[in-house]
């Protein structure tokens, strides 16, 4: 400032007159204050925000800074200073007025310490990676039905070894999927043999674990009734590190490729039709024994039906050796009636209503009986052309991109 009114003065004797300021881009009028407050000796400018009314009084400073080194190193944050403040009910300001008192006093909260990076513990050294080696189990829902489904899975093999649908999650429920488990892999007799010994079972020993148990740490998995099964059957338990899913990476991916390949299992509300859902079997498929996984199951539903009439119709139309005209073939021809029925492309899976009992079947039109073969085809072909069509959208689609 001071060299701008100089270089004016110097125009002034010069003949100019100090409009001509306008050529330093300065207007006159603040060339003219300046020269005012040149003469009281005022020129520096004053601090800015002047005094307002709602400014921090001098007995608010003071209880920021009292708050400082009572609660610092307890909150060490001006935000949660500030709520204990206006909790303790000796100030009322915001957390940048903190930050603002402090930053003016020199005085620095420190940050709270960074938790040290955890690294996964590593599976024993006897434990070998080859099948009914390393087992990992774990729980997931399906809350449509209002039903918890534990399933035990080989770690090595990705083989589905059992699973129990039920609305709790106890230990009941590990100890039972467990028990399903090593008898299907033809270990329960192992295991007997152990507890017929003379092996003490309050003893850790390495050598003598049938297979590794991996899961999480939910508290049906670290309760003491599991733990005193897991001795009793000599399975050893591995947990992962708590708010860690990936430790348990395998069972998290099997049940992420469960539900969003299959979401029909989502839609499911009786628990009877969905453990006969998850019960379907499959042998042709290695890694998982169950069907549900591997194709989508049809039930007795308008969606259902339609969809199967569109493989009939496009059959049909096909040259084939069929014995009747419009007949449906082997690998498409699934029935509708029974509700409890479970079905897959090829072969099919019936369900009975009374027993539960899965059985399966090789060639569909088994399923019929001879006399009513001829009869039930020609009336599926008469009923899947009598199904309506969705009508097609005529005219041009109109854009729906705002106008603006």
């Amino acid at each position: 400032k001071l060299d701008l009114l100089n270089l004016i003065d110097g125009a002034v004797e010069g003949g100019w007159s100090v409009r001509g300021a306008w050529l330093l881009e300065l207007n006159e009028g603040r060339a003219w204050r300046w020269m005012g407050r040149r003469d009281r000796d005022e020129l520096d400018d004053k601090t800015p925000g002047g005094n307002p009314s709602h400014g921090l009084l001098a007995d608010e400073a003071e209880q920021i800074v009292a708050l400082f080194h009572e609660w610092g190193e307890t909150d060490r944050s001006h935000r949660k200073l500030a709520h204990r403040g206006s909790y303790l009910k000796r100030v009322w300001v915001s957390p940048s007025s903190v930050r603002r008192v402090l930053a003016g006093q020199g005085l620095v909260l420190r940050p709270p310490p960074r938790p040290g990076r955890s690294v996964r513990k590593p599976f024993p050294d006897w434990a070998e990676y080859v099948p009914n080696s390393i087992w990992i189990y774990d729980t997931t829902h399906f809350p449509t039905a209002g039903m918890a489904v534990t399933v035990i899975e080989d770690l090595v093999s990705r083989k589905w070894i059992a699973d129990i649908v039920s609305s709790e999650e106890t230990s009941t429920q590990i100890e039972i999927v467990f028990t399903d488990a090593l008898e299907a892999e033809g270990l329960l007799d192992k295991v007997t043999a152990i507890q017929d010994g003379l092996a003490r079972i309050d003893v850790d020993d390495d050598a003598r674990p049938v297979l590794l148990a991996v899961s999480d740490n939910g508290p049906q998995m670290t309760s003491g009734s599991t733990r005193e099964f897991m001795a009793l059957a000599a399975i050893a338990q591995h947990f992962g590190r708590p708010g860690t899913p990936t430790d348990q990476a395998w069972i998290e991916s099997f049940f992420g490729h469960l539900k969003v390949e299959h979401p029909h299992l989502l839609a499911i509300e009786d628990p009877a039709v969905l453990r006969a859902e998850l019960g379907v079997r499959d042998p042709q498929r290695t890694g998982c024994t169950r069907a549900s996984v591997t194709s989508a199951p049809t039930t007795s539903t308008k969606a259902a039906a339609r969809r199967s009439a569109r493989h009939v119709a496009e059959d049909s139309q096909k040259p084939g050796d069929d014995a009747l005209p419009g007949a449906a073939t082997t690998g498409n021809m699934i029935e509708h009636t029974d509700p409890t029925m479970l079905a897959n492309q090829t072969p099919i899976c019936v369900v009975e209503s009374d027993t539960r009992h899965i059985q399966r079947i090789d060639d569909p039109l088994t399923a019929i009986p001879p006399d009513e073969r001829a009869s039930r085809l020609l009336t599926d072909a008469q009923t899947n052309q009598a199904l309506p069509r969705r009508p097609k959208r005529r005219g041009r689609r109109r854009s729906r991109r705002p106008r603006w």
